[in-house]
């Protein structure tokens, strides 16, 4: 059992026994139980801190005085703490104020660290997996009712502060000259029976001119209609990059989505077709050129070969449009293969404007939304589409928040130093 067996100023000392016997295992096992009695017996302590001496306060015009003393329990990352601290009321009763609570930024019971580490765990993995987590990882046993609630509180902060709390970025190792704004949509199962809808992902990335990334933000909303929280979201992050780089060139990059365009226009300088979606309407040509089942090794080659020259030979372009436009008409292949050629011959038409890859690579700009590609598979899919799951808006723009924070350098220590001061 650990117990404090000194105090000195802000200072104390501790003091716990540890049996060391059996396996190494065992060992550890016990040597964490120990560690646990130990931030249980201290944390106990550091409440107290920050508790009133029982004499009257104000809240603004408002006259508070003690009530007494309550006992009340409250959750630590080493275990339950039981803390009697003071409770007040007006002198006409009503509602309950606790200093100590306010003070020291308790949320839902649990204090700032152990709310950290559970909405962090709830970012990553289901209640049920951060349940586990804690009792195998730390010997700690949390309902998962409570996981939810604190999780519930931490994201609800995050996803209204989101558009009033500014991050700072971190330290880059090179003046940013490019900034890349890319968004794009992933399909997540609802509940109530709506099927799948389209939650967004938004990026900006931070280039310097040899092209090398030094830096990315990472945004995320639940599926709405018209997707205006998400646009506004974006156009935040926007307007605080073009005022800490505006001598920055922003590029716009994107599948070809008119959405997608419609608001990247609006805020880029300059706009292009990610290289990636590009290359699968080239391999849509490849299909038509080699239909037989038996040609694969064929098709590959071929869009390859035109892959290198799209992203090198400022002529490619045309000889791919050229190149659909006769294999949509060739009588001789299937229906399906030639709407697949057509469609390429569309998709380069209506974007060819924006596919001049060997300019931008001759300029060390980059090409490609691969950024936010991973983010809507790591950001969205992973966490959001595991078997069986459904989610509401509410629940997906929690979990779509905090994941955002903890995947952007920097900015969940941001986000907590907030919670800290607000």
């Amino acid at each position: 059992m650990a117990k404090i067996v000194g105090r000195s100023g802000n200072e104390v000392t501790v003091a716990v026994t540890v049996r060391l016997e059996g396996s190494l295992l065992d060992m550890e096992e016990a040597i964490q139980a120990a560690t646990n009695e130990v931030g249980c017996c201290v944390s106990e302590e550091a409440l107290k801190h920050f508790d009133t001496d029982g004499s009257p306060i104000r809240l603004g015009e408002v006259k508070l005085t003690a009530r007494g003393r309550d006992p009340k329990e409250y959750q630590t990352p080493y275990g339950v703490v039981q803390v009697e601290r003071y409770v007040y009321q007006t002198s006409r009763g009503g509602r309950i104020y606790c200093p100590l609570e306010h003070q020291a930024r308790i949320i839902r019971g649990a204090t700032p660290r152990f709310a950290s580490q559970l909405s962090h765990k709830y970012a990553q993995l289901n209640v049920r997996a951060v349940q586990t987590d804690l009792e195998q990882n730390h010997g700690r046993k949390v309902a998962t009712s409570y996981i939810q609630n604190v999780t519930d509180w931490v994201g609800g902060i995050a996803t209204a502060k989101e558009e009033s709390w500014e991050y700072a970025l971190p330290q880059l190792d090179a003046p940013v000259a490019t900034v890349v704004i890319s968004l794009d949509g992933a399909m997540i199962p609802m509940a109530d029976s709506v099927g799948y809808r389209e939650a967004m992902a938004g990026t900006l990335s931070f280039y310097d001119r040899e092209g090398e990334r030094q830096h990315t933000l990472y945004l995320a909303a639940a599926p709405e209609y018209g997707k205006q929280t998400f646009y506004q979201r974006m156009e935040c992050e926007i307007a605080r990059a073009k005022q800490q780089f505006p001598e920055a060139l922003y590029l716009g990059i994107a599948d070809g989505a008119a959405g997608n365009w419609s608001f990247l226009e609006q805020h880029t300088q300059r706009q292009l077709i990610d290289f990636f979606h590009a290359t699968e309407y080239i391999g849509k040509i490849a299909q038509a050129l080699y239909p037989q089942r038996n040609a694969e090794a064929k098709r590959a080659h071929w869009q390859q070969e035109h892959c290198h020259q799209l992203k090198h030979d400022p002529d490619a372009l045309d000889g791919l449009i050229g190149e659909a436009a006769r294999l949509s008409r060739r009588s001789s292949l299937s229906q399906k293969v030639r709407d697949g050629a057509y469609s390429a011959w569309t998709y380069f038409n209506n974007h060819r404007h924006q596919m001049n890859y060997p300019q931008f690579l001759a300029e060390h700009l980059p090409i490609g939304s691969g950024v936010t590609e991973a983010a809507c598979k790591t950001l969205v899919k992973q966490r959001l589409c595991a078997s069986g799951m459904r989610w509401k808006n509410k629940g997906a723009g929690i979990v779509l928040s905090l994941r955002a924070l903890t995947q952007t350098v920097g900015r969940w220590t941001q986000f907590w130093e907030k919670i800290d001061q607000f």
